[in-house]
């Protein structure tokens, strides 16, 4: 990149549409984990005006009412329009239950190295990691602020502060930087739908400026200044907004469940499969070990790559990069990290206790992920967020 110059990411509120079908998807997840943690997964959802369409396939002989849990998940999110709502959309389900596979209903708690090592990755993915030291969750600045933006949209909403907005919310956020180092906010970005249409777009504006904007920045070292563009639903008022005005499906939404785009991401799903698939676990094992290695103070920012071959346990690569930031070379790191951190698909899933947080978390784990990002959360415990072994990889 340049040594001057501007970087936007955007976040979306859980009621805009792809979010919708993601936490229906993940719901499933945990619906099916948190009875037989040991099931395969993997579920996917769409939705239109008036209709929600879901295709899962799992190996579990658990009875899951797949159309049932989607309505749940839309009256909580909020919809309670005509065109789309709980109570009357149709719900089309395309559902295969696959026989269970011995070999993979195995308990990884319980395991020895080598059992472990017998484990290999079912498919074939390269998954990234990132950190940085630009905010306290180690994540890129515009995301951050992006993600702030659409928690406080739907926080105004839900806690009636502005009753007459509708669960479907949009932000962005752009960010000048100066070698690497974020600088001014060049721009911010809200798109709100609403639920009524007498709704003004003066007032709109008024209230979101009042109630969203100036709140989520009040606390930030950058906030806006003169020459910041601020821009409220510059379209005019955006009226009902989900999945009767624009569709919604799983998967679509991977900038926003990872890094804004600063950092590359595998172009894989998250949601809507169980963490036995290594593009999801390896994805927060990758980001595990980048922050950890940025809380060591091995570098202002890293990105840990990681490559998995079909039939292999280890990954085949493991590659860093530090974008000049490194107080050792990168090939160092990447040495630390092969002796202190175990990729393997069950050393994952152990470590971290994926299949079993379901029924731990009360009201589900995955479907908490879902909106608001998979990684940089300092709103939910989540295991691959922790900095401890930042000593370790510190000391070689």
């Amino acid at each position: 990149m340049k040594g001057r110059f501007v970087f936007t990411s955007e976040s979306v509120t859980e009621g805009h549409p792809d979010k919708l079908c993601d936490q229906i998807s993940d719901a499933f997840v945990d619906h099916i984990l948190r009875r037989d943690p040991r099931a395969h997964v993997v579920a996917e959802c769409a939705v239109a005006t008036s209709i929600v369409f879901v295709a899962a396939r799992f190996d579990s002989g658990i009875s899951i009412d797949f159309p049932n849990v989607a309505r749940e998940v839309i009256e909580q999110v909020g919809y309670t329009s005509p065109q789309f709502n709980a109570k009357t959309c149709s719900v089309v389900t395309s559902l295969r239950e696959m026989a269970p596979e011995a070999a993979s209903r195995f308990d990884e708690r319980n395991m020895s190295d080598a059992e472990i090592g017998r484990v290999v990755a079912r498919n074939q993915v390269t998954v990234f990691g990132y950190a940085c030291t630009q905010t306290p969750a180690f994540m890129p600045l515009p995301i951050w602020l992006a993600h702030k933006l659409a928690r406080r949209l739907t926080s105004v909403r839900l806690q009636n502060v502005l009753p007459y907005l509708a669960p479907d919310g949009w932000t962005q956020v752009g960010v000048e930087y100066k070698g690497r180092v974020p600088s001014r906010i060049q721009s911010a970005t809200i798109i709100a739908a609403t639920k009524v249409k007498e709704c003004t777009l003066t007032d709109l504006q008024h209230d979101l400026m009042e109630a969203v904007i100036e709140p989520v920045f009040a606390d930030e070292p950058l906030r806006p200044d003169k020459k910041t563009r601020v821009f409220i639903n510059s379209d005019g008022i955006f009226f009902g907004g989900g999945p009767a005005v624009h569709s919604g499906l799983t998967g679509r939404k991977n900038a926003i469940d990872t890094y804004g785009e600063y950092s590359r991401h595998s172009g894989a799903a998250l949601s809507g499969k169980d963490p036995s698939r290594i593009d999801r676990s390896g994805a927060y094992a990758a980001r595990y070990a980048a922050k950890n290695v940025v809380a060591a103070g091995l570098a202002e920012e890293c990105e840990v790559l990681l490559s998995y071959s079909v039939g292999l346990a280890e990954p085949v690569s493991i590659q860093v990069q530090t974008f000049g930031t490194g107080t050792i070379s990168d090939d160092d790191i990447s040495d630390r990290l092969e002796r202190h951190f175990d990729f393997r698909p069950a050393a994952i899933l152990k470590q971290f206790n994926l299949r079993y947080l379901p029924s731990i978390v009360k009201g589900g784990f995955y479907r908490r992920l879902a909106a608001y990002g998979q990684v940089g959360r300092m709103d939910i415990g989540l295991p691959w967020e922790v900095t401890d072994k930042a000593s370790l990889l510190k000391s070689g």
